[in-house]
C-alpha cells in the first residue's frame, strides 16, 4: 500500500484520491454530528446530500489546492478546477437548496389536499437536497485543511 501510495505522489491522481478522501470523511463528519446531536444512527447520511459540512464543497475544494499545489497557482489546470469548485458550491448553496425548500412546499401541499394518500404520488419528495452559505463554507474549509495536511504529510513521507 505504501509504495502505491508512493507511485501516485505528486500525480493527478494525488490530487483526485485526496478530493475524493475529503468529501468521504465530510460524509462521515455528518453522521458523527448526527450521532451526537441526536443519539441516533442514521447510516443513510452516508450516501444522501445538504447537511452539515458540505461534503461536495470539501472535495472540490480540495481536488483544486491540491491541484494548485502540483501545477501552480497560475496554472490553467488550477483555474480549471477552482471555477469548477465555484459552480459546484454555488449549485450546492443555491440551486439544490432552492429545489429542497420548493419538495417542502409540495409535500405540506400533497399531505393537505391529499390527506392520508401521498404514495399515489410516488412518496414524498427529497427535502435536503441543498446546503446553506454556511454548510457549504464550512464543507470548503475544512476540504482545505484536509487537502493541505494529506498533500504536506504525503510530502514528508515520500521525501
Amino acid at each position: 500500500m505504501l509504495n502505491f501510495l508512493s507511485s501516485i505522489y505528486g500525480t493527478g491522481m494525488e490530487a483526485l484520491l485526496i478530493g475524493l478522501a475529503a468529501a468521504f470523511t465530510a460524509q462521515c463528519i455528518k453522521f458523527f454530528l448526527h450521532l451526537i446531536t441526536k443519539k441516533e444512527v442514521d447510516l443513510t447520511l452516508f450516501t444522501t446530500t445538504g447537511g452539515m459540512p458540505s461534503s461536495h464543497s470539501a472535495g472540490v475544494v480540495a481536488l483544486a489546492l491540491v491541484i494548485g499545489e502540483l501545477s501552480g497557482f497560475t496554472s490553467v489546470n488550477f483555474a480549471l478546477a477552482t471555477g469548477f469548485a465555484l459552480v459546484v458550491m454555488y449549485d450546492a448553496a443555491g440551486v439544490r437548496r432552492a429545489a429542497g425548500k420548493q419538495a417542502a412546499c409540495l409535500n405540506k401541499i400533497i399531505l393537505d389536499f391529499y390527506k392520508h394518500d401521498v404514495a399515489q404520488f410516488g412518496g414524498r419528495l427529497k427535502e435536503l437536497l441543498g446546503h446553506t452559505p454556511l454548510q457549504v463554507f464550512a464543507g470548503a474549509i475544512y476540504g482545505a485543511c484536509f487537502a493541505l495536511l494529506a498533500h504536506y504529510y504525503w510530502y514528508f513521507l515520500f521525501n
